[in-house]
């Protein structure tokens, strides 16, 4: 018999050593979001099942390291034998596989295609970590250290986290901190709904660790350089369970166990049974504390998005209770999202909005709030201006006429371009060239997108007129996830919308060139942040200020909206000096809709509320 040669000795000893040193469990998941094994196969992965879903099992490290980035626990996609149960210790065979449904979203590590999978032993004890104890506390700030420390930076999309593959530092950054716990078995004690849940049931919540931005609802609110990573959304539960559908922001939820892993472009915790209520948030809301005095000395403006408003909508008598009982019957209303007469029905011809609005003042007369007329300027031609097909969506005013009144009205058309037009002698206010009327309809900043609407008025008493520019700027359509690949994220129509704020601010500025005294006011649905480019562009531009950093909102009460993570605000009422610098300037958001359970929501945006003196 021939001997083996040295070389395959040498083959053979280096053979069983492999086999005698599989990897661990952190070793394939590795300190990266990418793991260092991936595409490889790899034999003999030894783990405790922790959990069993319907096309896999998640096994936890038997032989865990000391590195907290980590993470000791990985899914197991495939069929693994009924006889491996949750508390099983197993071994099986497999491929490293790193697996997303899209390319924005992140990548989850998995084990694929097991074999040779084997009960090692049974009955053991499986023990979840619990969040927010020890080490593990989500960081409340920074999601990556590829946002650069400004998750709205621009530009956005400048790496993405699968190329650079960063090492993961889950103390700082809050993505780092879900990936190192990447198929672990967690407890959030305490959980707080931080957001209405989608049709699924899946439901953001913070636990009961620090947080930053908690608002007396129970959500967070986002705010400079600060969105939230601390949240996490509850998915549908492993034991083939719905989790209820109509919670709302604030509601307390009885604690949970569950899985974490990365799907559909956020990271999610998979509970292990039914997610059940514990305690419901309040729902009762104060009206305003700001009410009319009749005459320039005190006129309330409004703002509110009333969601796609046509005269069917089932929504219209709760917008107008809306505007009575909490708004108390502005003088001046912006609003937004109103619709036509024949609502989203295409290929009719119709525009104008004049029946929608009629019926609204109608309703709020019903709801026995005073009698409101209103101005608007339709599109020039259907579907022009975005929204539902059919339905042209415009902002329009409403006011009451006994107190406020146009200042030399000459009615714009959907192509007209209202012009700041120097008063006839030295000292007179500017006025418009149509009254109301729209801002540069011709740029196409506003292709399929919504004219801000400007007018200028006369209060009740006052010597000369104040004027407004109510907006509703492109949507965030298009962006990426906060939680997604592409960093800093895609902010969805932020250029579009920059050039929508400097074509905005510039008409305004013409205002305040001719008459720096001038008090302007622009609300509505900007559709972007404070601190975001647009806006401060809108802002280096008129000077203008928002009013909750004049009168000093609460960062935690700045929100209109909620989505995602986030309470935010959306929708913002800018004041020129003459009334951010007045002492009867007042303001407030009226958290109407943003916390409530969908069934229970009239729009998706909360309305604002200010009061000035506009007697100058």
């Amino acid at each position: 018999m021939m001997k083996p040669s040295s070389a395959a000795l040498v083959w053979a000893f280096a053979s069983l050593q492999s086999l005698a040193s599989a990897l661990t469990v952190a070793e394939i998941n590795g300190n990266k979001f990418i793991s260092p094994y991936s595409g490889q196969t790899v034999t003999n992965v030894t783990g405790l099942l922790i959990a069993r879903g319907p096309n896999g099992v998640w096994i936890r490290s038997t032989t865990p390291d000391d590195d907290r980035a980590t993470s000791e626990a990985i899914y197991v996609f495939g069929t693994v034998t009924s006889t491996a149960v949750v508390g099983a210790i197993i071994s099986l065979d497999g491929k490293v596989t790193e697996y997303r449904s899209a390319n924005t979203y992140l990548y989850l590590t998995e084990i694929t295609s097991p074999k040779n999978v084997k009960v090692l032993s049974s009955g053991n004890e499986v023990i979840p970590l619990v969040l927010g104890e020890g080490e593990l506390q989500p960081p409340t700030v920074q999601y990556t250290a590829l946002d650069g420390g400004d998750i709205y930076a621009v530009p956005n999309g400048v790496n993405n986290i699968s190329a650079v593959n960063p090492v993961l530092e889950p103390t700082k950054y809050g993505l780092d901190f879900w990936e190192s716990l990447s198929g672990e078995l967690v407890t959030i004690k305490k959980p707080t709904v931080t957001k209405q849940p989608n049709s699924y049931g899946d439901t953001w919540v913070v636990g009961d660790w620090k947080a930053t931005g908690r608002n007396s609802q129970g959500g967070l609110t986002m705010s400079d350089k600060d969105s939230n990573p601390e949240a996490i959304i509850i998915g549908s539960p492993l034991d083939g369970t719905k989790n209820p559908t109509t919670t709302k922001m604030g509601d307390q939820l009885e604690q949970i166990t569950g899985i974490v892993t990365q799907t559909f472009g956020f990271y999610y915790i998979l509970p292990l049974t039914k997610v059940t209520v514990s305690a419901a948030a309040s729902a009762s809301v104060a009206p305003s504390t700001l009410k009319s005095q009749g005459n320039c000395k005190g006129v309330t403006v409004g703002s509110y998005n009333v969601e796609n408003l046509a005269p069917t909508s089932s929504h219209m008598s709760k917008v107008a209770g809306h505007i009575v009982t909490y708004m108390n019957s502005p003088d001046l209303l912006f609003i937004q999202e109103v619709q036509d007469g024949s609502g989203a029905t295409d290929g009719d011809n119709i525009v104008s909005a004049n029946l929608t609005l009629a019926t609204l003042a109608t309703a709020i007369k019903t709801a026995g709030g005073p009698t409101y007329e209103f101005v608007e300027v339709a599109p020039a031609s259907p579907n022009v201006d975005g929204g539902a097909p059919g339905g042209n969506i415009r902002q329009a005013y409403l006011y009451r006429p006994d107190f406020v009144s146009l200042y030399k009205p000459n009615q714009g058309g959907g192509n007209d371009k209202a012009v700041v037009l120097p008063g006839a002698k030295k000292n007179d206010p500017p006025y418009l060239s149509f009254n109301p009327g729209r801002i540069e309809p011709a740029s196409d900043a506003w292709t399929s997108s919504r004219k801000p609407l400007v007018a200028a008025w006369i209060a009740k008493g006052a010597s000369n007129p104040f004027y407004t520019v109510n907006v509703h700027f492109t949507s965030k359509g298009g962006g990426t996830s906060l939680h997604g690949d592409v960093r800093p994220p895609i902010n969805g129509g932020v250029e579009r919308r920059n050039q929508q704020a400097n074509v905005t601010a510039s008409f305004i500025a013409e205002i305040l060139a001719l008459y720096k005294g001038a008090a302007v006011i622009a609300a509505g649905d900007f559709n972007e942040f404070e601190f975001v480019k647009p806006m401060k562009t809108f802002n280096e531009i008129t000077k203008m200020k928002d009013l909750d950093v004049v009168v000093k909102t609460p960062l935690e009460n700045r929100y209109t909206y909620a989505y995602d993570m986030n309470s935010q605000a959306l929708d913002h009422m800018m004041v020129s000096r003459s009334i951010s610098c007045h002492v009867d300037t007042r303001f407030e958001h009226l958290h109407l809709n943003s916390w409530a359970a969908f069934k229970d929501q009239v729009s998706d945006h909360d309305p604002s509320l200010g009061m000035f003196n506009l007697c100058g």
